[in-house]
C-alpha cells in the first residue's frame, strides 16, 4: 500500500479516498509535511529517546509553551502519553489524586479508550469488556437520548437534561464525584453536538458542586470540529483537565496530550503524580507533534474545516433526498456522519450487535468506488483529512453516493 495526498494506493495502482482519515487521525493527510521530517530526523540524530522521569528534552518545554500558548484559558500543565486511551487514564488519575474522591460521571454514548479505566468511563457498548473490573464510573443520559426527547427545543433539552444531571450528582453525592468527563463532541457514538446551552450548564454544575470537567478530544481537538478545540464552540467553557492525540501528530507518530488548569498544575508540583510511563514525552515523538501543530495553525487547517462544514452539510442533504437509505446526517467543520436506515425507517443494524450479512455487500460497493473509511452500522463516519479540497470533497460525496445506491436496493430486499 502507498500513500499519496488524501489518497491510499494498492498493489495494483487503485486510488482509494480516505474517507474517514483512517481512524479520524490522518488529519494533516498522508504526505509528511517537510518540517515534520526534518524536525523528526534531527531529534532522532540529537536525542532520540530520554525517560521523561529522568531528563527534560528542549522540545517538550518547546510543545509545552506552544501548548499553553494554543490553549484558551489558563491549561498551563500537559502530559504527553502515546495514545488517547492513556490521556484519559491519566486525566482520570489526575482527577482522583486531586480531589480525593473516586466517582467520575461519564456519558452512556460515548468512548474514551480501550485500557481498563478508559474503558470503564466509556458508555457504550465496548464498556462490557472490561465494566466488571473497574470501579468508581456512573453513567448519565447524553442531551441527545435514543429512544425519548429531553424537549422540543434546544433550550428545552439543555435544561431538562441539565436537571436531571443534578439530580443525579445529589443523588450520588456531590462530595463522592471527583470529575464529570465528557467528549466535548461526541465522536465514535456518531458526531452529537451538544444542544444548545448545556455545556455552558454542565460547567456550571462543575463550578456549583466543585467536581472537574474533563473534556475528551481525542478525536475532536486539532481543527477536526472547525476550532482548535471543539470546547471553544461553547460559550466560556474552559475544562479543568483536558484531553487529545490523533490530530496532534497527524497520526505520524504515537502521541496523545493531557492538559490541565494552573490550580491543578501547582497541586502536583507539590504532591506526586502517581501516573508515568515508559514512552511518556517521548522525544522524537514530541518533535513530530510540536511541527504537526505548528503546521495545522499556520496552514489555518481549522478554518479550512470550518469552510468546508457548508459542503458537508449541502452533500449529507443531497444524501438523504436521494437514497432511502440515509435517514439524517450531522456534521460539524470535517467531522460528519451518516445515520443509514431500513426501507421501513428503522437503523440497518443495532450499535454493538453483528450486523447483518448483506451489509457487507454495501462495503465491497464501497471499495468498488474508491472509498475507505469506518463503517460501524448504523453510522457511516464521514471525515476525511482536513487538507481534503472542495473538488475532492464532492467527488468523495458522489463515489459515496454510487455505493448507497448498492445500499439502498439491499435495504429493500430486505426490509
Amino acid at each position: 500500500m502507498q500513500t499519496e495526498g488524501c489518497y491510499l494506493i494498492d498493489s495494483n495502482g487503485k486510488r482509494f479516498l480516505d474517507w474517514t482519515s483512517q481512524a479520524v487521525c490522518v488529519n494533516l493527510g498522508h504526505d509528511v509535511p517537510q518540517a515534520v521530517l526534518d524536525a523528526t530526523m534531527k531529534q532522532m540524530q540529537e536525542c532520540a529517546y530520554l525517560y521523561g522521569g529522568m531528563g527534560i528534552v528542549p522540545v517538550r518545554a518547546r510543545l509545552s509553551k506552544l501548548m499553553a500558548d494554543l490553549m484558551p484559558g489558563d491549561i498551563t500543565g500537559f502530559l504527553f502519553p502515546c495514545g488517547g486511551a492513556e490521556a484519559n487514564e491519566a486525566a482520570i488519575r489526575m482527577a482522583r489524586r486531586y480531589t480525593g474522591r473516586q466517582k467520575i460521571l461519564t456519558q452512556y454514548r460515548s468512548y474514551h479508550g480501550g485500557t481498563a479505566q478508559s474503558l470503564g468511563a466509556t458508555g457504550d457498548f465496548r464498556r462490557q469488556f472490561t465494566e466488571s473490573g473497574v470501579t468508581g464510573f456512573v453513567k448519565i443520559f447524553n442531551p441527545q437520548p435514543l429512544g425519548f426527547s429531553w424537549g422540543q427545543s434546544d433550550e428545552d433539552a439543555s435544561r431538562v437534561a441539565l436537571q436531571a444531571l443534578e439530580e443525579q450528582i445529589l443523588m450520588e453525592g456531590s462530595n463522592s464525584i471527583a470529575a464529570v468527563m465528557l467528549e466535548s463532541i461526541v465522536g465514535a457514538g456518531g458526531v452529537l453536538v451538544p444542544p444548545t446551552g448545556y455545556m455552558e450548564g454542565v460547567r456550571a454544575l462543575c463550578d456549583k458542586y466543585n467536581i472537574l470537567l474533563i473534556l475528551d478530544e481525542v478525536m475532536a481537538g486539532f481543527g477536526r470540529t472547525g476550532q482548535l478545540w471543539a470546547f471553544e464552540h461553547f460559550d466560556n467553557v474552559i475544562p479543568d483537565i483536558v484531553t487529545s492525540a490523533k490530530g496532534l501528530t497527524g497520526a505520524y507518530m504515537p502521541m496523545s496530550m493531557v492538559g490541565c488548569r494552573q490550580h491543578i498544575k501547582d497541586f502536583f508540583m507539590e504532591q506526586p503524580l502517581g501516573w508515568g510511563a515508559t514512552y511518556h514525552a517521548h522525544p522524537v515523538a514530541m518533535a513530530c507533534a510540536y511541527e504537526c501543530v505548528k503546521h495545522t495553525v499556520e496552514q489555518q487547517l481549522p478554518k479550512r474545516a470550518k469552510k468546508l462544514q457548508r459542503v458537508m452539510i449541502e452533500e449529507f442533504n443531497n444524501l438523504k433526498e436521494r437514497h432511502i437509505s440515509v435517514k439524517q446526517g450531522r456534521a460539524i467543520g470535517l467531522f460528519g456522519c451518516l445515520d443509514l436506515q431500513q426501507a421501513n425507517g428503522k437503523a440497518i443494524s443495532t450499535l454493538g450487535q453483528p450486523a447483518p450479512p448483506w451489509l457487507g455487500e454495501f462495503r465491497k460497493a464501497m471499495t468498488d468506488n474508491g472509498l475507505i473509511g469506518l463503517f460501524r452500522p448504523p453510522m457511516l463516519h464521514c471525515c476525511p483529512p482536513l487538507v481534503i479540497s472542495e473538488p475532492e470533497l464532492r467527488d468523495g460525496f458522489l463515489r459515496l453516493s454510487k455505493a448507497l445506491e448498492t445500499l439502498d436496493a439491499l435495504v429493500i430486499a430486505h426490509t
